[in-house]
């Protein structure tokens, strides 16, 4: 039995090796047909995201909303519900902690968390609209979630276009039409200085909610239900697991994690999301980028960790990318083949498990 399980492990390290060679493999030759060279634009990204002074700081800034993305979407998932609508929740948490933080003045401590609470309400109360449609109204959740997320921009540009709202006043704004104010001092998350590198206390944050999610979806009861639902509805529904009260506790949680990112983001301040005051664009696809974290880790919150980092990693390096006369935009294909090479084993596992199943089948018959 340990042979077996010794071997197991050995194919999928070799099926992911080969997989991660293969991507690199295919990033170079698309960078090369761009007419550039691969080993410097490898070089500008290690310099973007990590050898340069401060880089590696600001790296772990974009990896924390990434991570808290994804540990909502694992939750959501694992009751077996598709919420695909991450960046809408994200963006109406990051609207509701604006509006108000900027309601209760500041500072204090207190105020923090009371910003990052209705981020969290933003996003949950979000994500019930989808709840509500898929549990009264049969609409799956892949669409209404979807969808939503057009309806929140639209939303949210609406609300910054809106003094009484978001709109910060002409004084404010500078030469910039649609911005909000920004948070006071006292009312932004502290930011942690190591090594010449500095990232706000949302990276802990994070890492601390990721360990705690892997023990609720593996230690608790409540893990176990919505597992239980997730995997076999008819055999939950048996055990008395109530589909509309965990789908709808589900798509909550997952909706709240968006809405905390985008909270995060506000309060953490810094890097390209938009210096603690809410912007057009704010969002910068955090939340797309959170739902293939989750899908590359397989939907498990601790190795959302590393998963966080390298896609950070790759969003980060990118801005130095075009010094070597390659467009940046070429890391997005790095995503791409990436997020396909660490899917790809699976399927292959999936499939010769299966064929494995048949032979030994039809060998018994």
């Amino acid at each position: 039995m340990r042979d077996g399980r010794s071997q197991r492990i050995a194919d999928w390290l070799l099926l992911y090796g080969v997989s991660v060679f293969g991507a690199l493999v295919l990033s170079a030759m698309l960078v090369q047909a761009t007419g550039g060279e691969w080993r410097p634009v490898l070089s500008a990204l290690l310099d973007g995201s990590l050898r340069n002074p401060g880089r590696w700081g600001e790296t772990l800034g974009h990896a924390a909303p990434l991570l808290l993305v994804a540990l909502g979407t694992i939750v959501s998932s694992q009751a077996g519900l598709i919420n695909i609508g991450q960046e809408g929740q994200l963006l109406v948490g990051a609207a509701t902690a604006t509006y108000f933080g900027l309601l209760i003045g500041g500072p204090g401590p207190v105020n923090v968390a009371i910003i990052l609470f209705f981020g969290i309400v933003g996003g949950a109360v979000w994500a019930a609209l989808a709840a509500g449609l898929r549990f009264s109204r049969g609409v799956p959740e892949v669409l209404s979630t979807l969808l939503l997320v057009t309806v929140a921009s639209q939303a949210v540009a609406y609300a910054l276009g809106r003094q009484w709202l978001l709109l910060a006043p002409e004084a404010d704004r500078g030469n910039r039409n649609q911005v909000s104010q920004q948070l006071a001092e006292g009312n932004r998350l502290a930011r942690i200085e190591l090594f010449g590198n500095e990232f706000p206390l949302t990276v802990l944050f994070a890492v601390a909610l990721a360990a705690l999610v892997a023990f609720a979806m593996g230690r608790t009861i409540w893990g176990f239900r919505l597992s239980m639902m997730g995997k076999n509805p008819r055999a939950a529904k048996r055990f008395g697991v109530a589909e509309r009260t965990y789908g709808t506790g589900a798509l909550l949680v997952g909706g709240g994690f968006a809405g905390l990112a985008g909270a995060a983001m506000l309060a953490g301040g810094g890097f390209a999301f938009g210096n603690y005051q809410l912007v057009p664009g704010f969002s910068a696809n955090i939340g797309w980028t959170g739902l293939l974290v989750a899908l590359v880790s397989r939907e498990k919150a601790v190795a959302a960790i590393p998963v966080a980092f390298v896609f950070a990693s790759l969003r980060t390096g990118s801005s130095f990318v075009g010094s070597t006369g390659v467009e940046g935009r070429i890391t997005d294909v790095i995503q791409g083949l990436l997020v396909l090479a660490l899917l790809l084993p699976p399927a292959v596992m999936f499939l010769r498990d299966r064929r494995r199943a048949r032979a030994a089948a039809t060998a018994r018959v």
